[in-house]
């Protein structure tokens, strides 16, 4: 068994889903991939089943309902340890993020506790997003520093690799957020127990199949939930242990951002 898991959350992905494994399974590192299908519509589900079929390294992980981001990966994230996992990723579906990141994000995890992936670090790096949604991105940044005091550029993002032991030092079933705010508050949940995070820098492209599933509720569940973790912290901007490092040298990008 790979020591890495790569848990991607699908809802109507049909259309990604095929070339998507196809990438993650030809990487030049020894990788598993775990679908958590919300019983999508288009069939996604079942065109998973066919995949892992046909190929071991390949999981599916069925929920009745689409219930949310934030439930689906805490059900992968729990599979995943159950499983014996050491490096598990959060990753979107559909092309958003680049699969060759995936080799950069275990070196740097190799001297971390939560590797984040950055649209932000080095400069700007977005493709195909309409400036109003950028300034939203960087706003919500901007903000989650300034309450939470997290000093990392990208804390909205949703390319990740957890150490295995800093998912274990997560109670996961008191996780409350599940749009957007799950990524700030995972994040702060590690960062206030001082561990170890850091950012490299990633390519960011808007969907390259289906459709956004940006909301309003989403942005309002985010602005509560930044506020709930800062007094979850007892009003501190600061780790209540340890020491927290925010970003660590890494290498450029790799790729285009496909």
């Amino acid at each position: 068994m790979s020591k890495t898991l790569v848990v991607v959350p699908t809802y109507n992905e049909r259309e990604n889903l095929p070339p998507l494994a196809r990438r993650l399974m030809a990487l030049p590192v020894p990788i598993e991939l775990l679908v958590v299908d919300d019983n999508s519509p288009d069939g996604t589900g079942r065109l998973a089943d066919e995949l892992a079929a046909h190929n071991p390294s390949i999981h599916v992980l069925h929920r009745m309902e689409k219930s949310g981001l934030g439930r689906a990966y805490i059900a992968g994230f729990k599979w995943a340890l159950d499983a014996g996992f050491e490096f598990i990723f959060e990753m979107d579906g559909d092309f958003s993020h680049n699969p060759d990141d995936i080799p950069m994000f275990l070196e740097a995890a190799r001297d971390a506790d939560l590797v984040l992936g950055s649209r932000y670090m080095n400069g700007i790096r977005v493709i195909n997003w309409p400036l109003s949604r950028l300034m939203l991105s960087k706003s919500a940044a901007k903000f989650v520093h300034i309450v939470t005091g997290m000093p990392f550029t990208d804390p909205t993002g949703g390319f990740k690799c957890f150490r295995r032991h800093s998912l274990q030092a997560i109670n996961l079933d008191e996780v409350r957020s599940n749009g957007y705010s799950f990524q700030i508050e995972m994040t702060h949940k590690l960062w206030r127990q001082g561990m170890k995070v850091v950012e490299v820098p990633i390519i960011f492209t808007e969907r390259f199949q289906g459709h956004s599933k940006m909301a309003g509720h989403i942005i309002s569940e985010a602005f509560w939930m930044v506020f709930r973790l800062w007094m979850q912290n007892k009003m501190r901007r600061r780790p209540t242990s340890g020491r927290s490092i925010p970003a660590a040298p890494a290498p450029e990008a790799r790729g285009t951002g496909a």
